[in-house]
């Protein structure tokens, strides 16, 4: 836009504020002294926008967007397109001087209510401990038969909500360098770190994610290269099939070349105590990463993965290893349904399945090292009602081959839980939905509690 141009209606926009303010009341009601400061703060911010106008005076390049119009894991469509050889350097974005020459900043998240009814038959889940937030497997209380007192309780909560802010950089090479940070306010699922339910209901901060890739390398905190994040149900919970479920976020050096993609991933070992005679502990000796490698191929018909995992426990002077192999996918069956699935298993698949229900290793009397075996899946069939109506049946199950003559009696043998729900949208982006869930926890020494759960959720994506 010309000097000119930017005169022809700057000037206008002026005399019209400053008739505004007079006109509404006669002259003895106007405060003077009011209008000429409100004068002399248009007249600044004026001259500010020319001299934003004159920045970019004779560029033809846009200015780059400042707001969200594109999820993370797609290329925004604001971004600009890779400089030519000889073609004028790209404007800096005025919202952010700061920035790369070629930026394009994305924002995004959602506001998440959730309300529910928790029955559990032996006893109840601790008040402001992750499974009064979801379904959390490992939290469901058991007792001996008959010898349990069943609890029936409320939560109401808004700490799953989050938002996310990404920058899309290109280079003069036209090569893309993402940045992308997400965060919600779960807090670690406690109430402890900064507030209560008396008064306020404040939550902490939680990172979720905080990476950087660039042709092909990613470096940051990120799911797992071993989870699916694309195969996960819809379901009103948190995740929902949590015990079936690989799931685990963390610092990761991951590279993506076609359908594979191979990581080396933060490493921590989970132990359990010769016959669990303590709790399960975190060791942090641990020297080596996680290694991870996936395949994947994808089409109209759905998608189909499979990848494997290789870990090197520790703890003090003992060591082992340990396998796994998880294979899922989504197949869609016509518009209106899909199903979505997972299988996974092996030696020390321990914290990466079902929100760590069991160990990585145990310890034996001497003090040896062992890796644990589990395995664990979940199937979901979801159906579009209406353009605006669906639902979703999900199993999920998980068992673990402790041996107890290790780890006594008092460990997990198995857990599993069934769940239905309907999710209508009123809007686009709007989402109000409520799902019955069923669940039970069984031990090695036999004992077992169950849980039911009625969950709402009101969800507005942005």
């Amino acid at each position: 836009m010309s000097r000119t141009n930017a005169r022809r209606w700057l000037s206008p926009i002026a005399m019209a504020v400053a008739a505004a303010c007079i006109s509404p009341a006669s002259a003895q009601d106007v405060d003077v002294a009011a209008v000429e400061a409100r004068l002399v703060q248009m007249e600044r911010e004026m001259r500010e926008l020319r001299a934003l106008l004159e920045g970019h005076r004779g560029t033809a390049a846009p200015l780059p967007a400042t707001t969200a119009a594109a999820p993370p894991t797609a290329t925004a469509a604001s971004a600009p397109a890779p400089a030519s050889a000889g073609a004028a350097t790209p404007p800096r974005n005025p919202m952010m001087p700061g920035a790369a020459p070629g930026t394009a900043f994305s924002f995004g998240g959602f506001i998440k209510f959730d309300a529910m009814t928790t029955r559990t038959s032996d006893g109840q889940i601790a008040d402001g401990s992750p499974g009064r937030l979801f379904y959390f497997p490992g939290a469901t209380p058991v007792a001996p038969d008959g010898q349990g007192r069943s609890s029936t309780y409320s939560d109401v909560h808004a700490q799953f909500s989050r938002f996310w802010l990404g920058a899309d950089t290109v280079t003069d090479a036209g090569k893309t360098i993402k940045a992308y940070i997400e965060a919600d306010m779960y807090g670690g699922g406690s109430n402890a770190f900064a507030g209560n339910e008396t008064i306020t209901n404040t939550y902490a901060l939680t990172l979720r994610q905080a990476y950087v890739s660039y042709n092909g390398w990613l470096a940051g905190q990120t799911w797992s290269n071993f989870q699916d994040v694309a195969a996960l149900p819809d379901a009103v919970d948190f995740t929902g099939p949590s015990e079936g479920t690989v799931f685990s976020r963390q610092a990761q050096l991951r590279y993506t070349r076609g359908p594979w993609s191979v990581s080396v991933e933060n490493p921590q070992t989970t132990v359990t105590p010769y016959l669990s005679q303590a709790a399960r502990f975190n060791s942090g000796d641990d020297r080596l990463p996680d290694v991870t490698a996936r395949w994947i191929t994808r089409g109209d018909w759905g998608h189909f993965t499979v990848a494997g995992l290789a870990r090197r426990f520790r703890s003090g002077d003992a060591s082992t290893s340990g396998a796994a192999l998880s294979v899922s996918g989504r197949v869609n069956l016509g518009a209106n349904d899909d199903i979505r699935y997972m299988v996974s298993g092996g030696d020390g698949i321990g914290r990466y399945l079902g929100f760590a229900l069991g160990s990585d290793t145990v310890l034996d009397a001497d003090g040896r090292l062992h890796s644990q075996r589990g395995y664990g899946g979940f199937a979901a069939w979801r159906h579009a009602f209406l353009p605006k109506l669906r639902g979703n049946v999900i199993y999920s199950v998980a068992s673990l081959d402790n041996d107890p003559l290790l780890t006594g009696g008092s460990v997990t043998e198995r857990a599993q839980s069934f769940r239905v729900n309907m999710i209508y949208s009123p809007a686009r982006n709007l989402d109000v939905g409520g799902e019955l869930s069923w669940a039970d926890r069984r031990l090695e020494n036999g004992l077992e509690g169950d849980l039911q759960r009625v969950h709402t959720h009101v969800k507005y994506s942005f």
